[in-house]
């Protein structure tokens, strides 16, 4: 059974079929790349499996569960977290603090132990801070944990994303465009963090990249859409010779 499957997913916007007979299984720990051309429906995908969009049709199975009218938070709870083509953090809160926010679903100390200041509290609080802390030494960004976010470089921005990402624990990371705006040093740092990521935690993760020296440099698998439908699966080698894909950016 494949980690993820969607079965002839599409949504509709009024007249307008964004994505339609969308099919595609992720394995455990597989690194797919999903692209094509601007306004081909790749970000309306990654919105439909998180749970942002409702589809009109079709269907979406995590473990064998079909999450189709599951809302954001219970699709994060069940193993799918991602980032976002624009980044999206809390400015105005510490690195850390950003971190610890995608943690609140794991306390579990009540309102009132909060007031108070009660001993679970304290025990609670201090291991998500840890475990914040452990996740940002894994990106070298420790000395900045207490720096405010939005003081932060562009790329460490990015990175910042998805330590928060993967503080919800997930089994499938999403992400949306982790390179733009990169400079070729930082797109080659990411292209490593990736991979680190993807061997650390033992995550499948399916990434929307307009890189093509990332995506052919660490996608095993590639799925290629175009007016929002399939035209072309395969290994980075076959897609960079397939003529449908060549036609889908060169206008031919």
């Amino acid at each position: 059974m494949a980690l993820l499957e969607t079965k002839d997913l599409g949504i509709n916007f009024g007249g307008l079929r964004a994505v339609g007979d969308f099919n595609i299984k992720i394995e455990d720990n597989q690194l797919i790349g999903l692209i094509g051309p601007n306004g081909a429906g790749k970000t309306t995908v990654f919105n439909l499996l998180t749970g942002v969009y409702l589809p009109t049709e079709g269907s979406i199975y995590l473990n064998g569960e079909n999450i189709v009218g599951k809302k954001p938070y219970e699709i994060v709870q069940k193993g799918i977290s991602r980032t976002f083509q624009n980044i999206r953090l809390f400015k105005d809160l510490s690195v850390i603090d950003n971190v610890k926010m995608a943690f609140h679903h794991k306390m579990n100390y009540s309102i009132g132990a909060g007031i108070l200041r009660l001993p679970y509290y304290w025990k609670e609080e201090k291991e998500i801070h840890e475990k914040a802390l452990d996740l940002l030494k894994l990106f070298n960004m420790e000395k900045l944990a207490y720096a405010t976010a939005k003081n932060l470089p562009y790329g460490e921005q990015r990175k910042l994303e998805i330590a928060r990402a993967l503080a919800t624990n997930p089994k499938l990371l999403l992400l949306d465009e982790p390179a733009a705006g990169m400079n070729p040093q930082e797109t080659n740092e990411l292209m490593k963090t990736i991979h680190f990521i993807r061997d650390k935690f033992q995550i499948a993760i399916l990434l929307i990249e307009h890189d093509m020296g990332l995506v052919m440099g660490i996608c095993e698998k590639i799925v290629v859409i175009d007016y929002g439908i399939i035209i072309a699966t395969g290994t980075p080698e076959e897609i960079k010779n397939n003529k449908k894909v060549i036609g889908a950016y060169l206008g031919e």
